[in-house]
């Protein structure tokens, strides 16, 4: 499979390029040059399927050309060692729990995989490699857990000081050996563009070879089509008969670009819902057709917490930057704080079902504009005892499962930084290989 970049068509890389070097070199973000249609006969059976096996299916259309079958086979249905069920809310809403992975986090699939492949590909090419990733929460922890103590690569892990949970700064800062924590005195913008900068700066790259795990990659935001498949497949046939539409709480939009990928491999969803809390430029884009990317504000929905997502650019580029054509596929809304934490406590005390403040976001969406002949999906994207102390404050105590308990006696280990380049790039060269 040949990648392109989404700032110029020609500039071209093989999935390994894509894959280890994680960014284009003209600052654009990779796509895969086709992508194919699922047959007929895969949706006919997919009810029949195991989610390895389906999950399978999808990643030969990306990676099956360059990563022989058993394989890839193997690396998809070791990093599936989880289910992502669907659970009824309403009548005609469920929720895709994504929580069930080692860092209870839908990140759990996009880090894994990605962690597979690149130690796939890492031994064909016989070279060490540094991963950066910026996080505003979960991404770090599914990320830092998915490639703890995996040889050749050392994880660098940027996260804005005091604005990720307790637990999920745990889940990544407690790890050491081949994981570096860096807490950044800024926002989860300033950890981004610490990030891109690095891989733009030859002088930087001539000396440790660089990728990313953030969702710009490649190998992390293409696995996500994998439970989209897995959420249509457990409506019953009546709920397929109808139109599907799915709500995605969003930040980078590397979820929902995935989602949309989905649907372009034939997977039958009518449309999908970018829902936004008060960082809302995408929910602006769709209002206004004007993207104004601007710095991020602190919520209670911290993974949504993105002033200029990154996978905006692989919005326009699937559309060919038509604003009219995203429309016809995407809407948006957004939530603030009062009113997120307004909808955790309706829906627990309406429908006993306790969201996180990401998938209220969701859930609201959807109740506000499904029709009748319609049925919804919102992604449950973390558990919610990831963000106790919030939850605790609406709904009062919270269990916290035992794998996230785990964490939270061990000691935090982080390295301080200011959100200026030049001391990034100094403690790069000093500990990356």
């Amino acid at each position: 499979m040949i990648f392109y970049s989404t700032e110029n068509k020609n500039n071209t890389a093989s999935l390994s390029e894509a894959v280890i070097n994680g960014l284009a070199d003209d600052k654009g973000l990779y796509m895969p040059e086709k992508i194919k249609k699922l047959p007929a006969s895969f949706f006919e059976n997919i009810s029949n399927m195991s989610f390895q096996e389906m999950a399978f299916e999808v990643a030969r259309n990306f990676f099956g050309e360059d990563i022989p079958e058993a394989d890839l086979k193997e690396i998809v249905f070791d990093t599936l060692s989880f289910d992502t069920p669907l659970v009824k809310v309403t009548e005609n809403i469920h929720s895709l729990e994504l929580f069930h992975g080692p860092t209870l986090a839908f990140k759990d699939v996009g880090g894994r995989f990605m962690a597979r492949i690149l130690g796939y590909l890492l031994r064909e090419e016989k070279e060490n490699v540094n991963v950066l990733v910026a996080t505003s929460g979960d991404t770090g922890s599914a990320v830092a857990n998915g490639f703890y103590q995996v040889d050749g690569i050392k994880v660098f892990v940027l996260y804005p000081k005091g604005k990720v949970s307790n637990l999920q700064e745990k889940q990544f800062t407690t790890l050491g050996n081949n994981i570096t924590a860096l807490e950044i005195d800024g926002t989860f913008d300033d950890c981004q563009a610490l990030v891109k900068e690095a891989f733009m700066d030859q002088d930087l790259k001539s000396r440790h070879k660089l990728t990313s795990a953030n969702s710009i990659n490649v190998a992390r935001f293409l696995p996500q089509a994998f439970y989209y498949f897995n959420a249509w497949a457990q409506l019953s046939d009546e709920e397929k008969a109808k139109e599907v539409v799915v709500s995605v709480p969003s930040g980078n939009l590397g979820n929902i670009t995935a989602g949309i990928i989905a649907q372009q491999m034939g997977l039958p969803i009518h449309r999908f819902i970018a829902a936004n809390n008060e960082n809302d430029v995408v929910y602006e884009y769709i209002q206004s057709g004007k993207y104004t990317p601007r710095k991020s504000v602190e919520t209670i929905a911290n993974a949504m917490d993105v002033g200029a997502p990154s996978n905006f650019a692989r919005v326009l580029d699937l559309y060919q930057h038509d604003h009219g054509q995203i429309c016809q596929i995407l809407d948006g809304a957004r939530y603030s704080d009062q009113q997120i934490r307004d909808i955790i406590k309706k829906v627990a005390n309406t429908h006993q079902y306790i969201c996180d403040p990401h998938g209220a976001t969701g859930f609201a969406s959807l109740e506000s504009s499904l029709s009748k002949d319609q049925v919804g999906i919102f992604l449950e994207t973390a558990h919610p005892a990831k963000f106790h102390e919030t939850m605790e404050q609406i709904l009062g105590e919270i269990e916290i499962p035992e794998k996230l308990k785990a964490f939270l006696d061990k000691e935090k280990k982080s390295i301080s930084l200011s959100n200026q380049y030049q001391e990034f790039k100094e403690l790069i060269d000093q500990q990356a290989y």
